[in-house]
């Protein structure tokens, strides 16, 4: 891709962005990096604040891969030292303190991650611990004199803080000067982020303008709208497609997505261009192809990025025999007949269906019961008690089956 323009480069860079501060100076320093076959020095850190990715988070690590395709140096840095501070973004209360084990455990499953989507050969690894660890507090005090409280306190989340009263903690003044100050240490060229941390991105532009560099350009990305496509994609929301997930979950996952937000996940979770994007649109609307393929597509192509072709294909398979086709999971699982279930005249289904954990209580299988959503062999049952089948019975409500073994 190198031999793309400039133009052409650019274009590729600002799909997806939120922002870019400053275009002309992004374009200054690829024009400059062309000539001198000097790569650009494309900084973004994540605090290894939980075990696993999602694809939230891979909507950053895309971004940096397409610096990478042009030939560029990515820097992964993990904030194991910012960690220990707790970034306030859009927090209302002071984060909890993580524990160095928690942190280094979380970190060591991070760098296994990222290269599923980053190329390692382009990547340097760093730990912001190497620099923010070995300072010393007359250090940690000379950087503190290049920010000011007002400048702090213009932060959307500090202010409203500040003006409701809520306690903000010293050491939260500090994250946005340690992350400027990993720029000043890494000589970053670009610095990326979510959308959300675009105050910490422009601090990092002032240090090192008072540091005698060059001030980054700041890219930020949006955040991804999780499965209900209102909320960010979050694991306490349980809204997540986690990277590590099996291929058939993800799949699943990906399938329940409304036709709106899979342009969106094609524009951020893949590297289709805007104009094949549009394409694709625009022949779905007019009904030359069908949405529900599009998605099918979709979610391939992202678990292959995670997994394989062929676990995607399999995944794609198994979602049309079971879902698209009403056929049994080829991992459906199988137990014996739950004690209570077996009465005179035969099974109680309702208890059937609750304790082999198809439904969450009796009074729900009722309910399944009554709207008829139950089928046992294939058979839809609306009765509290039928008679025992003869050998194995297949219990299927909404998406959960079980194998009963009479």
């Amino acid at each position: 891709m190198t031999s793309l323009s400039i133009d052409e480069q650019l274009a590729y860079l600002q799909k997806g962005l939120s922002e870019c501060i400053r275009v002309d100076d992004l374009r200054e320093r690829l024009i400059a990096s062309q000539k001198t076959g000097k790569p650009l020095r494309v900084k973004a850190g994540f605090d290894p604040t939980a075990p696993d990715l999602h694809l939230g988070h891979t909507v950053l690590l895309r971004k940096m891969k397409h610096f990478q395709d042009l030939g560029h140096q990515v820097i992964f840095l993990i904030g194991d030292m910012t960690g220990l501070i707790g970034d306030p973004t859009g927090r209302n209360l002071t984060r909890p303190p993580m524990t160095r084990a928690d942190i280094d455990r979380n970190a060591e499953t991070y760098k296994l991650q990222v290269f599923k989507i980053l190329d390692p050969a382009k990547t340097e690894v760093r730990f912001n611990s190497h620099w923010l660890g070995e300072m010393k507090f007359e250090q940690v005090i000379q950087l503190c004199g290049h920010y000011t409280v007002a400048r702090l306190l213009e932060r959307d989340d500090f202010a409203k803080r500040y003006a409701a009263q809520t306690p903000i903690s010293v050491h939260e003044f500090l994250y946005p000067l340690a992350q400027g100050y990993d720029s000043v240490v890494l000589e970053a060229d670009v610095e990326m982020g979510g959308n959300d941390q675009k105050f910490n991105l422009l601090v990092g532009r002032e240090l090192q303008r008072d540091f005698g560099q060059k001030p980054q350009i700041v890219a930020t990305v949006p955040l991804l709208e999780g499965l209900d496509g209102v909320e960010k994609m979050s694991k306490s929301k349980g809204n997540y497609v986690g990277i590590t997930e099996s291929p058939e979950d993800m799949f699943k996952k990906l399938m329940s997505i409304s036709d709106d937000l899979m342009y969106r996940y094609y524009e951020l979770l893949t590297d289709l261009s805007m104009a094949e994007i549009a394409t694709m649109r625009e022949r779905i609307h007019s009904g030359t192809d069908h949405p529900m393929e599009a998605k099918i597509w979709l979610a391939k192509r992202i678990i292959a990025d995670f997994h394989s072709q062929a676990d995607a294909a399999r995944a794609a398979d198994e979602f049309n025999r079971v879902v698209r086709r009403g056929e049994v999971p080829a991992d459906i699982q199988t137990m014996a007949l739950p004690e209570g279930v077996a009465v005179e005249g035969g099974w109680h289904v309702p208890r059937l269906l609750a304790k082999t954990g198809v439904v969450e209580s009796v009074s729900a299988a009722n309910r399944k019961l009554k709207e008829g959503a139950v089928e046992i062999n294939g058979e839809k049952v609306g009765d509290i008690v039928i008679a025992a089948p003869a050998g194995e019975a297949i219990v299927h409500v909404g998406k959960k089956w079980v194998k009963v073994a009479g």
